[in-house]
């Protein structure tokens, strides 16, 4: 009974999660406004029927905005996760499976780059190559993929005593085949799991560095940008920052919860 009970509850918690982002997904594609249009003669105006969350200090529409933001945020918080997964789980399965010399130079490699804190990674690429979009995502897939790699390289190793990888070997496929067929294909769902931890640190990683000035540039709306344009305002107009943070807030906590959900109900082991 108990263990129907917390089933039912891991059920509701992932259909919950799943609403709420698929939701958030569809509703991003419907502002109402050019959110890049500035109308100074509607600069800070309150909630109306014309612009339900009110306009910022360039008359902008804060809603479409807001939705538009997400369009930045998600749309590249899935690049980058898809991106690293592809080579993590590529590396990972080659170092692996193969073992040796290869495993141990991939491996070394991958702890170099682990070595360093993340966001200061991450702020030194981008200080290097400048600030804009394609130089953050190239940052944000360089120190991710590592991750996937590493815990990807972890199943292979006991994966690869199996049986049906054994029989795979007798019948003379070659090394490239078994990875391609037996090995990816094993890995993959534990992996995508992880991912949807590491899609909430994906989009705070972009709104920090677009809060800093060396992500997404004005005029367009990504969430962490308008913060740092509401910082001017948090006394008047603090709406202009609370809005993107509540957006931030939201989105994070609907994929932590559902990783967490995901990996307790199939026991998959969390990156610390």
């Amino acid at each position: 009974m108990i263990r129907l009970r917390k089933m039912f509850k891991d059920q509701k918690v992932i259909v919950v999660c799943s609403v709420v982002l698929a939701a958030l997904f569809i509703i991003m594609a419907l502002a109402p406004h050019d959110p890049v249009k500035v109308n100074l003669l509607h600069k800070l105006e309150g909630p109306s029927k014309e612009y339900w969350l009110g306009t910022d200090h360039l008359g902008r529409c804060n809603l479409s905005r807001l939705l538009y933001g997400a369009r930045i945020s998600l749309g590249f918080a899935t690049l980058i996760f898809l991106s690293s997964l592809s080579i993590g789980v590529v590396i990972g399965s080659i170092a692996g499976y193969l073992g040796g010399w290869v495993d141990s130079v991939l491996m070394r490699f991958c702890e170099g780059i682990m070595a360093f804190p993340n966001l200061v990674l991450v702020l030194g690429i981008v200080g290097i190559f400048g600030p804009g979009l394609m130089q953050v995502l190239f940052a944000l897939m360089l120190v991710q993929w590592v991750y996937y790699a590493r815990m990807c390289r972890n199943m292979v190793v006991s994966l690869k005593e199996q049986n049906f990888i054994a029989a795979a070997r007798i019948s003379g496929s070659s090394s490239g085949a078994i990875i391609r067929r037996h090995i990816i294909p094993n890995v993959l769902r534990p992996i995508m799991v992880i991912g949807t931890l590491e899609m909430g640190w994906a989009i705070m990683d972009i709104s920090a560095l677009s809060f800093l000035g060396l992500g997404i540039q004005p005029p367009t709306p990504e969430w962490g940008a308008m913060i740092h344009e509401g910082t001017g305002y948090i006394r008047s107009h603090p709406e202009l920052m609370i809005y993107p943070g509540i957006m931030i807030l939201v989105v994070v906590m609907a994929f932590n919860i559902l990783g967490e959900t995901l990996s307790d109900r199939y026991g998959i082991a969390k990156r610390q």
